[in-house]
């Protein structure tokens, strides 16, 4: 067995993490990570941009189901492109009944973006979900694994059900997983991959590292997981991306922040009596905090905000001067948002005019909530499950049962997140504006870069991080 990664690049979605990145980090003989969020609406919006050097399609070709290859091309790939102005065209939204077509999208999409991420190499690539994202989870797992797929990362939340849905998926038996249904009984998602056609043989259970902010976390995912949790990654609150909350009463400060405390650290004494191997993460993008995680009997680190701003990353490249410049500057700033996020989690949101960042933070009327990621689903007055979230329109969440009073402050991060990436819906002419994440550490992000450069890549940061720089 090879030896553990020191250093885990950050699964940061939508397609910041795309399978380009994550190959260019797991040639280094580290771990790339793909970032899982979305990957089905990434796929047939990337397909209806015309598959830019083909890659998508060639991905589609090693599908073991050609016929849902030839599907998801004849009905989404449009040849040379669609007009700029033009919308892309709509999916299903994920829902506790998916269609077939939504099924055959999602499989075939987590598919792709993990064998892109492998071609070349023989190094293992990772993938990450997030926990509140439940709906496309099974059926994205199942992708994954069809592609060889060496580790499986997941946060925001508490997957207690994600080992033991692994260990099925790779026997290719039904997984099932607990959707939340907010106000009501859970509801059971299930994926039986003989439904899409045979099991290819030989599929391998990836590692599951399960993101936690402590040690209690940890602990119950060790005692009541449905199957083995292979590792963690120890997220302190500086990272970008979603936050844990603060341990305790919820405060904020001057600025509208979350404020956090000795209670929100971590005891690593704890991890190491684990006897799982343990990563740091959230502001280690340093030589010197790397040596301090071997010293402490971690594995090693997970770097997210660095990788997002390097050369590979699926980032908008005229996004990544613009950060780049205002970090030599020194006019970066990064607010954690108690409300920004439909999850009810602190937010990182990078403060930059010309994104979501810079306009009113309430959700705006006539919102329109077309990609669905993260819905809340909750039980109607007959018992059926309705999907409702409060950064839609505000009058569509109240008919739907939400309380106005958690509308104010949401930010539709599913449009704002694919903006980032180039994939920005057009409404009337007008594009989505984007929302940036960031970690704390992203105010010197130009640190990477090298005499006279413009751009770093990916092994610059890896270089800096391991002292060869």
């Amino acid at each position: 067995m090879r030896p553990l990664p020191r250093i885990l690049q950050g699964g940061m979605g939508a397609g910041v993490s795309d399978w380009r990145l994550a190959r260019a980090v797991s040639r280094t003989g580290e771990l790339g990570i793909v970032a899982g969020t979305a990957l089905d609406v990434i796929l047939a919006r990337r397909l209806q941009l015309g598959d830019p050097g083909g890659h998508v399609r060639r991905a589609l070709a090693a599908f073991p189901f050609p016929d849902v290859a030839r599907r998801l091309v004849e009905r989404w790939f449009v040849a040379g492109g669609k007009p700029a102005d033009a919308p892309f065209r709509a999916k299903p939204m994920p829902s506790e009944a998916p269609s077939r077509e939504l099924v055959e999208l999602t499989v075939a999409a987590n598919f792709v973006e993990v064998f892109l991420a492998r071609e070349g190499h023989d190094h293992a690539v990772g993938i990450n979900y997030l926990e509140k994202i439940q709906a496309p989870t099974l059926p994205s797992l199942y992708g994954a694994i069809l592609a060889g797929v060496g580790y499986v990362c997941m946060g925001a939340g508490i997957p207690l059900a994600i080992p033991g849905a692994l260990d099925a998926l790779a026997r290719g038996e039904r997984a099932e997983l607990r959707l939340d249904v907010d106000g009501g009984e859970p509801f059971t998602l299930g994926f039986d991959p003989r439904e899409l056609g045979p099991v290819p043989a030989g599929l391998a259970r990836p590692r599951f590292l399960a993101i936690v902010s402590g040690e209690a976390l940890a602990s119950v995912l060790l005692r009541k997981a449905s199957g083995r949790v292979d590792g963690f990654v120890v997220e302190h609150h500086t990272a970008g991306g979603h936050n844990a909350p603060p341990r305790g009463r919820a405060e904020l400060d001057a600025r509208g922040e979350p404020v956090y405390g000795p209670r929100d650290e971590a005891r690593l004494e704890a991890f190491r009596g684990f006897d799982r191997p343990f990563w740091l993460a959230g502001s280690q993008a340093e030589p010197e905090r790397l040596a301090a995680a071997l010293a402490e009997g971690a594995a090693g680190i997970q770097v997210g905000t660095a990788f997002a701003f390097c050369a590979e990353s699926g980032l908008d490249a005229g996004w990544k001067r613009e950060v780049l410049r205002r970090s030599r500057a020194g006019t970066l700033r990064v607010r954690t948002d108690p409300v920004a996020s439909p999850t009810g989690f602190p937010f990182k949101v990078l403060e930059l005019e010309g994104t979501l960042a810079d306009e009113r933070a309430d959700a705006a009327p006539g919102r329109k909530c077309d990609l669905g990621y993260l819905r809340q689903a909750y039980r109607r007055a007959d018992g059926t499950l309705g999907w409702r979230c409060p950064a839609e329109d505000p009058e569509h969440f109240v008919t739907k049962g939400g309380e106005r009073a958690a509308t104010p402050g949401r930010k539709c991060l599913c449009n704002g997140l694919l903006a980032n990436v180039g994939l920005a819906q057009v409404r009337d002419g007008v594009r989505e504006r984007p929302i940036l994440t960031a970690g704390d550490d992203v105010v010197g992000v130009h640190r990477f870069l090298a005499a006279g450069r413009e751009t770093y890549g990916a092994a610059d940061v890896i270089a800096y991080c391991a002292g060869a720089r």
